[in-house]
């Protein structure tokens, strides 16, 4: 009978430093010799946990056994918990298997193809998802507390940021601590100052605090700013000092509640007044907020003029083709003229009504000191 094996490990350190894969292969190499079987191929996954389906190696082996014709009749696994460690999505792949005419077999579970031995294997699948998440759950547990006394638990650091490993005599194996990277720090401190202050007077939102780091070729590990990075980057409490692990959920993405967040004190990138008005500043420009029409519209008043008469907003309106512009209340636009007496006033007399009372009454002397 012509097989397939498969071997996984489930962290890329384990493939590093373990002898578990070699050592599943020389055992299955031996067990397809004892009874005669052909090797056909062999599919090693390096890294990979067997909670989910997201395997390349895997999804290339089932998509290998579901060809017609199948390049083999079987897939060979050390033990069950090699192949699947949820009950459920491991019998629909074996279900998918059968169809396909090629069969599972465990050479450390061996069980008959009758109901007992279908039995078997459902206790042994539903023991192998048990067993995963009590481990996950202690793991969790002992990361916490590493989080409690201030040490990193994750592989790669907040960009700004890089780790330092302690070597305590009292720790099992080395801890890790987050400290600042001199050389990704600055544009962490260059991107706050262009989203507080602007630059040579103008604005800078997301977008182009991310065009203008591209096109001087400053470059985010390797890779291009985008906007969304940026915003992410801008909302990071991390850079004020304040890391918080367990806030996700790694499968899901989803946010955890905060009662199950670990805050971990860092040293601060960024003043935790300036992060915090940055804070409030991306508020205030959020759509959610202020429209993005308000935001970004070079008009000086959209958005701010409402009419005295009927209670209306105001918006623009042009004349003769556009040559004239003018504020119009949207009453008299939306119905008829008749609706409201409030005129159009042409723009350029609004604006500078309103800069003139500005710079009177608010740009004084006394109030300037």
């Amino acid at each position: 009978m012509a097989v397939a094996l498969y071997a996984r490990v489930s962290t890329t350190k384990q493939a590093d430093k373990d002898l578990s894969i070699p050592d599943q292969l020389r055992q299955m190499r031996d067990w397809c010799k004892r009874n005669g079987h052909a090797i056909a191929k062999e599919y090693i996954e390096a890294g990979a946990s067997a909670t989910d389906d997201r395997r390349p190696e895997f999804q290339q082996m089932i998509a290998d056994a579901t060809l017609k014709p199948a390049p083999y009749e079987a897939i060979i696994v050390h033990s069950l918990s090699r192949f699947f460690r949820d009950h459920i999505a491991s019998a629909l792949y074996e279900r998918q298997l059968k169809k396909a005419g090629a069969r599972l077999i465990s050479i450390s579970q061996q069980t008959s193809d009758d109901p007992s031995g279908e039995m078997a294997r459902s206790i042994f699948s539903l023991f192998d998802e048990y067993q995963s998440k009590e481990n996950g759950k202690h793991t969790l547990r002992a990361m916490k507390e590493n989080a409690r006394q201030g040490f990193f638990n994750g592989s790669a650091p907040p960009f700004g940021y890089k780790k330092e490993e302690l070597d305590l005599p009292a720790a099992k194996g080395k801890k890790k601590r987050l400290v600042i990277d001199e050389t990704e720090a600055p544009m962490i401190r260059r991107m706050f100052e262009l989203y507080s202050s602007g630059l040579n007077g103008r604005e800078m939102g997301c977008k182009d605090i991310a065009s203008h780091f591209n096109e001087r070729g400053m470059l985010v590990r390797g890779a291009k700013w985008q906007r969304n990075r940026v915003h992410q980057f801008l909302s990071d409490t991390a850079y004020m000092g304040d890391y918080v692990f367990n806030k996700k959920n790694m499968r899901s993405n989803e946010t955890k509640p905060e009662t199950e967040w670990v805050r971990v004190p860092i040293p601060p990138l960024i003043d935790r007044q300036v992060f915090l008005a940055v804070a409030d500043k991306r508020h205030s420009r959020s759509p959610a907020v202020t429209p993005a029409r308000v935001v970004s519209s070079p008009t000086l008043l959209t958005g701010l003029l409402k009419c005295g008469n009927c209670g209306a907003g105001i918006t623009t309106a042009t004349g003769k083709g556009g040559r004239y512009r003018y504020y119009k209340c949207n009453t008299r636009i939306g119905q008829h003229a008749g609706a409201c007496c409030t005129p159009a006033v042409p723009m350029a007399k609004m604006d500078n009504l309103v800069l003139s009372a500005f710079a009177d009454k608010v740009l004084t002397p006394e109030r300037m000191k």
